[in-house]
Parts: C-alpha cells; sequence; structure tokens
C-alpha cells in the first residue's frame, strides 16, 4: 500500500471531523442574551468580566465567519459564563448595599428607642 491512498483517507477524515461540528447559532444566541441580561441589571464595560464576554463573543464571530465553529462554541460558552458571573457580581452589590441601607435604619431605630444593642 502507499502513501498517497493512507494520506488522502486522513485528508478525508479530518474534513468529515470538522464537519460533524454544526455552527454554534443557539450557544451564540445565549451568550449574546446573557451579556444584554448582565448590562440590564447594571454591569458596564469597566466591569471585567463583561469586558472579558464581550471580548470572546469578538472571538465568536471571528470564529463562525472562519468556520472553526468547534472553537467558537468553546468560547462562546466561556464569553455567556463570564457574563453571568458579571450579572452575579452586580447583583451581590447591590443585595450588599441593602443590608447595609437595612442596618443603617434599623441601628437608628434602636437609637431612637433607646435600645442597646
Amino acid at each position: 500500500m502507499s502513501i498517497r491512498p493512507l494520506l488522502a483517507a486522513l485528508a478525508i477524515a479530518t474534513l468529515v471531523g470538522c464537519a460533524s461540528d454544526p455552527a454554534p447559532i443557539e450557544q451564540l444566541k445565549l451568550t449574546e442574551k446573557a451579556i444584554e441580561q448582565a448590562k440590564a441589571v447594571g454591569a458596564t464595560d469597566e466591569q471585567p468580566e463583561l469586558h472579558t464576554a464581550e471580548e470572546k463573543l469578538a472571538g465568536v464571530r471571528a470564529d463562525m465567519a472562519s468556520k472553526s465553529y468547534k472553537q467558537a462554541r468553546m468560547q462562546a460558552e466561556q464569553a455567556e459564563l463570564d457574563a453571568r458571573l458579571a450579572e452575579a457580581r452586580v447583583l451581590t452589590g447591590k443585595s450588599q448595599e441593602q443590608i447595609t441601607q437595612l442596618n443603617t435604619r434599623l441601628n437608628r431605630l434602636r437609637k431612637q428607642l433607646g435600645v442597646t444593642q
């Protein structure tokens, strides 16, 4: 057996392997939605996680254009998680602010009532 048929078979197998990765359209939509949601709760580009998510999303679009679907899917999943982390951090910060405000009000009421802690 010569090496040419072996190389041809290897090339075909590689192409078939690449063809099995479909374009991650749904994952791309989930990622975009996660970024929108993070922004909706108050995340900004100054937040590292959101900034990273947006950079990865740009990479996803480039990978989609070059038909590197496996890489695009992995980056899109990472970007979605980064955006969700940004959202969680914003919501956690807001919750902490509310707790601080409630504790301040509670202490003020205790002073007014003459209750010692």
